[in-house]
């Protein structure tokens, strides 16, 4: 029987609506849609064509129900993605129900559907044995639900758990090898004793993005992170609570880490954004990917030497181990010499008129017509009776007439020391 329409509608409802002909026209030939007759001997209340792509999005459709199973199968068997978020679904057996006759489907979302109070038992976990990719953000699942899953689900290879208010982890009675990404991100994982049970529940996990969960520091000596995560090679901490140097470090011990993202820690908000890159590669040498930005061999050397200078002025009990190993690579470097590289905003030139010769501080932000008023007053000539020349005290070449009364005085390089000549235009 149909769900009435106060209690939502059927899946086989919502894929009618949106996928019949006139929402979602048959593409003639080679193309992602697929026409799907179903069989006449059970009597489909249905259109007779359905053009069904093999990734099915029926997010906030109201969806409460699975409806008629034959329906699903007839319908559904190419599907190989399918999104369910923000429906009605609050039943796990209802939501079998839709998997089950599903064979082929290898991605399943089902965010933002209320499930924190379904119970899931193992019979009905089985169902999704065929799924790879599993979305459960917002829904506020139990970690007893996420362990059947992880038992029967033995295609499962990434998980999604983002906003599901945990502040603890409950550990699995038995672990999920084929695990390779982990997505925890906006929950309130803030201590290192809850994050480090991922280790023996996941041992194959290659990716963990606990974004937005305060974490407030890494407790584990290196050799038991090296044995906790193995096989990790990115782990994603944005707007951890980290504020220890120390705890970068250990992260040098994940033997396969190669990328990190790492933004919005307390430790780096006193530096710029130069500081904070340059360190953060400095401290991780196995580090191939620092933020998604690649890391060059170039910018590791000069991250590295940036590293030692920076640590010059610290006494010895406060430079890092990093900096031993650094200055075994490079030596203990001299700072770099203080260049000022600001535009000169005046300069001291010699005014020369006829046989006079007055010195004239003059700005180099101005434009030769303003520098003739100013010489106005010493060579008493008006402006429109004044022909300009820059002499260049340290070149070979003869005096460049300044013509463009429009052009800045700080593009002819003007230094102190240099001439300025002024000839009275000729009638």
């Amino acid at each position: 029987m149909e769900a009435s329409e106060t209690e939502g509608r059927t899946f086989m409802q919502a894929i009618s609506e949106k996928y019949s002909p006139e929402n979602f026209p048959c593409r003639r030939g080679p193309g992602m849609g697929v026409v799907v007759v179903p069989s006449r001997q059970w009597g489909s209340p249905m259109k007779d064509r359905l053009n069904l792509p093999s990734v099915l999005v029926l997010n906030g459709s109201g969806i409460s129900h699975a409806g008629e199973e034959e329906e699903i199968a007839a319908f559904c068997t190419h599907v190989i993605e399918l999104d369910l978020s923000h429906n009605k679904l609050q039943d796990w057996l209802e939501i079998s129900k839709i998997v089950s006759n599903i064979p082929n489907l290898e991605f399943l979302n089902l965010s933002s559907n209320q499930l924190s109070d379904a119970v899931l038992e193992p019979d009905c976990a089985k169902a999704f044995s065929s799924i790879r990719r599993l979305v459960l953000n917002n829904t506020l699942v139990s970690w007893d639900t996420v362990h059947t899953f992880t038992r029967e689900m033995p295609e499962l290879e990434e998980l999604f758990l983002c906003l599901n208010e945990y502040t603890t982890v409950t550990p699995a009675a038995m672990p999920c090898p084929t695990l390779r990404l982990l997505h925890i991100t906006d929950n309130s994982l803030q201590e290192w004793s809850e994050v480090r049970k991922f280790g023996s529940m996941f041992p194959a996990l290659d990716t963990l993005v606990m974004a937005n969960n305060n974490l407030n520091s890494i407790q584990d000596s290196g050799e038991i992170l090296q044995r906790l995560f193995p096989n990790l090679r990115s782990i994603n901490l944005h707007n951890a609570g980290l504020n220890r140097w120390e705890d970068i470090e250990k992260l040098n011990f994940l033997p396969k880490l190669e990328e990190v993202r790492l933004q919005g820690i307390p430790l780096l908000q006193a530096y710029t954004s130069m500081e904070r890159r340059s360190l953060m590669i400095a401290q991780l040498p196995s580090v191939t990917s620092l933020n998604g930005s690649v890391v060059t061999d170039c910018e590791r050397e000069d991250a590295e030497r940036f590293f030692i200078r920076y640590h010059l002025d610290h006494s010895e009990e406060e430079l890092p181990h990093r900096y031993h190993c650094l200055v075994t690579k490079y030596g203990k470097l001299a700072p770099l010499a203080e260049i000022d590289l600001r535009p000169r905003c005046h300069a001291k030139v010699e005014v020369r008129y006829e046989d006079k010769v007055q010195q004239v501080s003059i700005r180099l932000d101005q434009t030769v017509g303003e520098l003739k008023k100013q010489l106005r007053t010493v060579v008493q000539l008006p402006t429109s009776n004044m022909r300009i020349y820059y002499i260049d005290k340290d070149s070979a070449f003869g005096p460049d007439e300044l013509k463009y009364s429009t052009r800045a005085l700080h593009s002819y390089s003007i230094q102190d020391g240099d001439e300025i000549l002024v000839v009275p235009k000729t009638k």
